[in-house]
Order: structure tokens, then C-alpha cells, then sequence
């Protein structure tokens, strides 16, 4: 696909443009160019959507989890062979190289196939009883219309982990996606109502975030949220949803710290932290940014990221040749200057990187500090760029230390050839997701969530359904 579409909205099984006809130009973050229009959902299009969601609910969730984990993997199959095509549309829109957005893509269908499988299994419970004839048994129902938020930093992977969690278990959904990258999750949307998901069952807006999250939220309709996004924008979304009594799953930002320790594969440890720090140009929640190398290792640690850093190659990602493309849009560059010029005013400095590339498209250099005190805004606040802070440790204590100063808690990595060491970061460790001597997260089957700031609740593994059931107890003498 060489051209880019415009999108539309989905309300009740029908692709439609807005009811006034504004829409939202989409940019692409590497030329700077105006590639295609948005439609911008009006107050009378929201209204529909609800409408549609709650009758899709109510002829959703009576088709067997049998069937509706077969429509699911029919459109798992689809969005396998549409990948190719819809690749470049997520590049031009969002800015990663073509394999990472084809990577994305495959990783959802995965998704889809493991949620449908999961929706199978949402078995209640017979509780022994303490007297005779007297029957005890748990029904898992699900929640009803779920209403989910989802950012531009991966299209389809945020959507489609809410979009297969609320369907697995019998949900209807209205998704509101992200207005700078909207062709790629509307494609997503698309392998589901071509698969046969019945119409009202999925439905998808785009807008001003703030006007659509509070009017949706509040409104009687939806039973539960799903958001991913920033901890401040959070918080003001989870308060609105406990103001209503709606469930909520929240995945905030996170600040994650790497701790390498003078035992560890340090090879290893450069190789696969510099491949996953400056993926998506380290616009990642779970990217790895506070790296804390114990003294001993510490300098031939430096040396080796900042080398493959520096080798990266920055550009327009659909050129093959491609490691990492442009920040997905213009307000990041002036955001990630600010981190670094704040750090070494404080005292920090640049081992490579630290510029702007060019004054066309929002690139930006990989870029690795080193001495950066904690008093400086990249050490607390998450930077959401292809920017690391290389700061020395003395040891486990003073690594741990670090790594929970902060109140986020997503995502931790370590490298450290100790098993005793191991033990004592499993421990104590304050975060969702710990991953040690190599990358795991974010597989379908495993949770993917945060503490503390970074939010509550998972969107992967067997606990994820479980927020977008409810559990009914009956009790019954025979």
C-alpha cells in the first residue's frame, strides 16, 4: 500500500464520516507532511456509538465463547495477511521502521489468537457447602460496554489487547484511538468486522481526547474503561471512572531502571539493551532509561552502548536501511531537549548523541548521558525518547535504591550472573514486570502492568479478562 487512506469513524457495522464533517489532518513525522484526514467524531456521533454498543452488548454476549473465539481467530488470519500492506500506513503515520510496525502487527494477531482461546476458559467456581443439599456455585458474566483509550506510540498493539480482552468475554467496545496514527488501528478494526463480529459490537472514534474520555465515562452505557497513557492523564481519568463506579484497568508511564552488576554478561547486556532502548525511538513504556552499572563494569558497559547507539542509523522509516526513525510528533523534540539540556546544567554529560537531525522531520539522536544527578528532571520524569542515563552503582543496595526511588512501577531490568543477587531483586524489585539477563515482557500470555503510579491492573495473561468480568454468586437448596 503506497498511498495513505483517510479514516473514518465505525458506529453500529457502518464506516462513516463525522455527522458535522470536521476532520483532523494527519501528519507524517518524518517529511512534516499532511498525508491523509481523520474524521472528528461529533457529540451526536458518540451518542450512536453508545447506542450501538449497547445492542451489540446484548447480541454479544450471547454467542458462545466457542463461537465467539472463532470469529476472533478468523480475524487473527486476516490481520496475518494483511500485515504487508498495512506496514508502511502505520510507518507513514507513526514513524517506525517498516519490520518494527510489521513486528507489531504479527505480535497482534497473536494477540487476537491467544485472547480467544482465554475467552474459552472464564470457568466460575462449586464452593463446598457446610450443610448438605445445598448448592454454592460462582457465574462469571461479562462487565458490559467497555469504553478504551488508546495512544499513538504502538496503534494496534494498545488497541488490540483491550479490543480482544472485552470481546473474548462478551463485551461490546467503542475505542477511541489515537488521532495521529489512526489508518493503522482502523485497519485492525477492520480484519474484526470482515471476520463477522456482529455490528455494535466494535465501534471506533477519534477526537479531542479530553471531550470524547469525559463524555463517555460518565455516560450510563459503559461499565468499564480501559486506558493507556500518561500517569497524570490517568489519574484524572481513573478519579472520573471511581466517581462513577466504573471498573477500570489503568496503564500509566513508568521510568524503567536497568541494574547491571559486575557479574553479569556485559555483551549481552549491550546488545539487547541497546536494541531495546532505541526501539520506536524509545517511545516505550516499558523502555528501558535509568541504567545503574555497578563500578566495576561500569566503564566497558559505557563504552559499548554509546558505540552501538552511535552506530544506529536514523531516517524516514520506510527506508529499509533504517534503525530507528523520527520522535511521532512535533511536540517531542522540544520536550526531549529540555531533559538534556536540564541534566548537564546540573552537572551531567553527553557521551553521544544530544542533538536534533536536520530541520525536516522530527529526528532525533540516540542519545546516552552519563553523571546525571537525581536532581535533574530526566532522572524523574520519563524522558519518552531515544534518550538513556548511564549513572555508577556500588552494589545491589545502592542499585535497589535507586530503582525504587520513584513512585512508577512498571518495568525493571537487570543483568547479573547470581543467583543470590536474583533472588534479592525478585524480592524487592517495586515493579509490575521484571525482567532479567533478557527481554520477556509483553507477550500475550504473560501479565503486562504496573504499581504504584504506574497504574493497577494487566492487559496480558489470564488475569486480563478478568477486570472485564463479573463474578455472581448463587446459592440454591436442592
Amino acid at each position: 500500500m503506497s498511498t495513505y487512506p483517510d479514516t473514518l469513524l465505525l458506529i453500529d457495522g457502518v464506516w462513516r464520516a463525522s455527522s458535522d464533517g470536521r476532520t483532523i489532518p494527519v501528519i507524517n513525522p518524518a517529511t512534516e507532511e499532511v498525508i491523509g484526514q481523520v474524521s472528528h467524531a461529533s457529540t451526536s456521533d458518540l451518542d450512536a456509538a453508545l447506542e450501538a454498543a449497547a445492542r451489540g452488548f446484548i447480541v454479544w454476549k450471547a454467542v458462545s465463547a466457542l463461537e465467539r473465539s472463532k470469529l476472533m481467530r478468523r480475524a487473527a488470519d486476516l490481520m496475518r495477511e494483511r500485515a504487508e500492506a498495512i506496514a508502511p500506513v502505520m510507518t507513514m503515520e507513526q514513524g517506525k521502521p517498516l519490520a518494527q510496525s510489521r513486528m507489531e502487527l504479527l505480535g497482534a494477531a497473536d494477540t487476537i489468537d491467544w485472547f480467544a482461546e482465554q475467552g474459552r476458559r472464564t470457568y466460575g467456581q462449586v464452593i463446598p457447602a457446610r450443610a448438605a443439599g445445598v448448592l454454592q456455585i460462582t457465574i462469571k458474566d461479562p462487565v458490559g460496554p467497555v469504553a478504551a483509550f488508546t495512544p499513538w506510540n504502538f496503534p494496534v498493539n494498545q488497541v488490540v489487547r483491550k479490543l480482544s480482552a472485552a470481546l473474548c468475554t462478551g463485551c461490546s467496545i467503542i475505542v477511541k484511538a489515537p488521532e495521529e496514527t489512526p489508518a493503522s488501528p482502523a485497519a485492525l478494526i477492520r480484519c474484526f468486522t470482515d471476520a463477522g463480529i456482529p455490528a455494535g459490537v466494535v465501534n471506533l472514534v477519534f477526537g479531542v481526547p479530553a471531550e470524547i474520555s469525559g463524555y463517555l465515562i460518565p455516560h450510563p452505557v459503559i461499565r468499564k474503561i480501559s486506558f493507556t497513557g500518561s500517569t497524570p492523564i490517568g489519574k484524572h481519568l481513573a478519579g472520573l471512572a471511581g466517581l462513577h463506579m466504573k471498573r477500570a484497568t489503568m496503564e500509566l508511564g513508568g521510568h524503567a531502571p536497568v541494574m547491571v552488576f559486575d557479574d553479569a554478561d556485559i555483551d549481552q547486556a549491550v546488545s539487547l539493551m541497546a536494541m531495546h532502548k532505541f526501539r520506536n525511538a524509545g517511545q516505550v513504556c516499558v523502555s528501558p532509561t535509568r541504567f545503574l552499572v555497578q563500578d566495576g563494569v561500569a566503564d566497558r558497559f559505557l563504552d559499548g552502548f554509546a558505540a552501538a547507539a552511535a552506530k544506529l542509523r536514523v531516517g524516514n522509516g520506510m527506508d529499509p536501511a533504517s534503525d530507528m526513525g523520527p520522535l511521532a510528533n512535533e511536540r517531542r523534540i522540544p520536550a526531549i531537549e529540555r531533559m538534556v539540556e536540564d541534566a548537564v546544567a546540573k552537572g551531567g554529560r553527553i557521551v553521544t548523541g544530544g542533538r536534533r537531525i536536520g530541520n525536516k522531520g522530527w529526528f532525533y539522536e540516540p542519545t546516552i548521558l552519563a553523571d546525571v544527578p537525581a536532581t535533574a528532571a530526566i532522572m524523574n520524569d520519563e524522558p519518552f525518547g531515544p534518550v538513556a542515563v548511564v549513572n555508577r552503582v556500588q552494589g545491589v543496595d545502592d542499585a535497589l535504591a535507586e530503582a525504587n526511588r520513584l513512585p512508577f512501577g512498571l518495568a525493571a531490568y537487570a543483568f547479573t550472573g547470581s543467583s543470590a543477587t536474583s533472588h534479592r531483586l525478585r524480592a524487592e524489585t517495586r515493579a509490575g514486570m521484571l525482567s532479567v539477563n533478557h527481554l520477556g515482557l509483553a507477550l500475550p500470555e504473560v501479565p503486562f502492568g504496573g504499581l504504584g503510579d504506574s497504574g493497577y491492573g494487566t492487559e496480558g495473561g489470564s488475569e486480563a479478562v478478568e477486570a472485564y468480568l463479573d463474578t455472581r454468586f448463587v446459592t440454591q437448596m436442592l
